[in-house]
């Protein structure tokens, strides 16, 4: 605006000196075509009035006639009549803020004897009446412009910032556990991705708390089944006038119960420490047949008590790269699975084979079977079967949750086909 201002302001004042350069020519010509003092006079009467005079001076300055009779125009521009010495038409006097006057000369010569010059002086009043009014208007529409551009601002921060204002309420009840938070769409821009996270990460935090009192609830009951065991059966067993076979019986329950507990809660310990990313695999070649042979030797008499016939295939000179430690892990929990959920009388396979530079590991076994809808869910935490069956089993629902951590912390992957009735089939690739 100020640009535009200052533009506006020269093209008037170049107009106006444009109009007073071409009067004064004008004059000049007619007066050099009909020199006399009539012509003079037309000249002098026609330029007669507030905001414009003209005078006509001979060569050596001195006035011949003029519109302004109180000669002030003479008195105060004697320097400009003396020190005129141009052949051209020229602005003598362009200083319109300061000066009452603009002032234009254009010599003429009609002979040797006739020559000098046509004065023209125009009155700035106008211009700087112009000029006023001009710098009225501007801030005018200045301040009009600074207003509108404010209620813009404001409606736009209003419209860009409740979003943020709406976020920054949502992470202040994340922070304070609160994770019930409802954002609404914002669009595809930055702000509506920030909005998208921020409402995946509430939904994930209240995903997350929900599961951890489900898994705590499921930790109290799990913990005070064996628990209760314990104590109902050391009571039982401690009364006296008890046989010596009935006493035995209660101790070899207590004994199961607290090997089932040891059981539950050294799984409960892997998975906190995989939950804080402590536990560590080294990993690293080894014998596949020697390692799995010395498994197979440490489980056989569990299949074996319970009569079902444990396999194991196993290809020669196979070399595996894992963490023996967290491998034997990964092995002893399936197997666990597949005695607990196995018929007395069927069998359970180990087979391990190389495929395509990866090591194969399954677990094959012609148990209870899993249903189809929930084979997604058997890894989750403390998740179990047919919960009736599961428990009539001895299964707490940690051990394929910590199969699962183990094999993706080695990088792998494990697969379950099932069929309820027929078995289970666990492949583990690494």
């Amino acid at each position: 605006m100020y640009y535009l201002h200052q533009n506006m302001i020269n093209t008037r004042v170049e107009e106006e000196f444009s109009t007073l350069l071409a009067n004064g020519a004008n004059h000049r010509d007619v007066l050099v075509e009909n020199y006399s003092d009539t012509t003079i006079k037309h000249i002098v009467l026609m330029e007669k009035n507030e905001d414009r005079e003209v005078m006509i001076t001979n060569r050596a300055g001195e006035v011949i006639s003029s519109s302004d009779k109180s000669y002030m125009l003479q008195e105060e521009h004697k320097f400009i009549i003396s020190d005129i010495d141009n052949e051209k038409d020229k602005i003598l006097v362009s200083d319109w803020r300061n000066s009452p006057f603009i002032v234009s000369a254009h010599p003429y010569k009609v002979n040797d004897k006739q020559s000098g010059y046509v004065l023209m002086f125009q009155s700035t009043n106008s211009i700087n009446q112009m000029v006023k009014d001009m710098n009225m208007h501007f801030a005018i529409s200045g301040m009009t412009s600074l207003i509108v551009l404010f209620l813009i601002y404001a409606l736009l921060s209003k419209v860009l910032t409740r979003p943020l204002i709406r976020m920054k309420e949502a992470t202040e009840k994340l922070s304070k556990g609160d994770f019930k938070v409802n954002l609404p769409y914002f669009g595809k821009d930055e702000l509506g991705e920030l909005s998208s996270s921020i409402q995946k990460l509430a939904n994930d935090l209240d995903h997350l708390k929900k599961e951890r009192n489900e898994f705590l609830a499921s930790i109290a009951h799990e913990l005070s089944t064996p628990l209760t065991y314990l104590i109902g059966y050391s009571k039982v067993a401690m009364r006296e006038g008890l046989s010596e076979k009935e006493r035995q019986h209660y101790l070899e329950i207590i004994g199961e119960e607290s090997d089932r507990m040891k059981d539950l809660v050294k799984n409960l310990l892997d998975l906190a420490r995989m939950d804080e990313t402590s536990f560590t695999v080294s990993k690293e070649y080894f014998s596949a047949q020697l390692f799995f042979e010395n498994t197979y030797k440490l489980v056989f008499p569990l299949f074996e008590t319970k009569k079902i016939k444990l396999n194991l295939v196993c290809e020669k000179d196979l070399q595996i790269y894992a963490d023996p430690i967290r491998l034997e892990q990964i092995v002893l929990n399936l197997l666990d699975n597949a005695l607990k959920y196995s018929n007395e009388n069927s069998g359970v396979t180990l087979e391990v084979f190389k495929k395509e530079e990866k090591t194969v590991i399954a677990v094959i076994d012609k148990g209870i079977g899993i249903p189809s809808d929930e084979i997604d869910f058997i890894f989750e935490k403390l998740y179990r079967v047919e919960k009736s069956r599961s428990r009539a089993h001895g299964g707490s629902g940690i051990g394929l949750a910590v199969v699962k951590e183990l094999v993706e912390a080695h990088g792998g992957k494990i697969e379950v086909k099932s069929k309820l009735g027929e078995g289970s089939i666990f492949k583990i690739t690494i």
